[in-house]
């Protein structure tokens, strides 16, 4: 589907801190949110991300509530805790329930993955905000049957959790696994959070591929969405300001 359904696809409320972890789909989900949620948007990190990843919205630094009520009244925003040249740093965990009490939507990247397709944590990882109502776990498609330490970060971790070697295929089942494992993309889950994955860059031939990923997945929790995002979705969405 394209990025603009995937607040519908994750089954949004109208009121939601969605914090996303893991790979690849990360920056889409956070930028498609601030570009189709009915009321303002902050867009914000609990850990690093590129200071060229704007999408084109206004950016405040260690705001203050009032700053933050005005600027979001003319749309979605940026909230950074710090940054220098190259790199924004995350916001506190706390700031993230704060924030929902002054937009409708936060939309927070809670992990990072050095632009690689998909990972699992180390163990001060992914940084989660306790008042998350959504978490959704990313995997971009081409870390889907390629070895593990061709397509993944910390391909260690993956390995492990799934009992095989960093030079062994990360297939749908093995995925699966990493994905609803409490040491991998579910690890750090707030109890009362709804869980969701996104499957990103997702061409014609992977079909087979996400309904495997899909099976298994509700083999074990049918309640999780799968979402399937098309190739085409960008890692940058330009027409995201208001």
């Amino acid at each position: 589907m394209h990025w603009r359904q995937l607040p519908d696809a994750l089954g949004l409320a109208d009121r939601e801190i969605v914090s996303f972890v893991g790979g690849g789909g990360k920056t889409t989900g956070l930028f498609a949110l601030a570009a189709t949620r009915s009321g303002p948007t902050i867009v914000t990190t609990t850990t690093k991300m590129g200071r060229d990843r704007t999408g084109g919205l206004p950016v405040l630094i260690d705001p203050t509530d009032d700053e933050v009520v005005a600027a979001s009244g003319k749309g979605s925003i940026i909230v950074w805790g710090g940054a220098d040249e190259h790199r924004a740093t995350g916001v506190a965990v706390d700031a993230c329930a704060r924030y929902l009490d002054l937009v409708d939507t936060v939309a927070v990247e809670a992990d990072g993955s050095r632009r690689r397709p998909f990972k699992a944590p180390l163990d001060y990882e992914p940084v989660v905000p306790p008042a998350t109502t959504t978490l959704v776990a990313c995997c971009g498609m081409a870390a889907v049957d390629a070895p593990i330490h061709e397509g993944c970060h910390r391909p260690e971790r993956v390995a492990a959790i799934v009992g095989v070697g960093v030079e062994d295929l990360l297939t749908p089942e093995r995925l699966v696994q990493v994905l609803l494992s409490s040491e991998g993309s579910a690890k750090d889950r707030p109890v009362s959070a709804r869980f969701a994955v996104v499957l990103n860059r997702v061409r014609p031939e992977h079909t087979d591929l996400v309904a495997e990923i899909r099976e298994r997945i509700g083999a074990v929790d049918g309640s999780i969405p799968v979402v399937a995002l098309d190739e085409l979705a960008p890692a940058e969405l330009p027409d995201v300001v208001g």
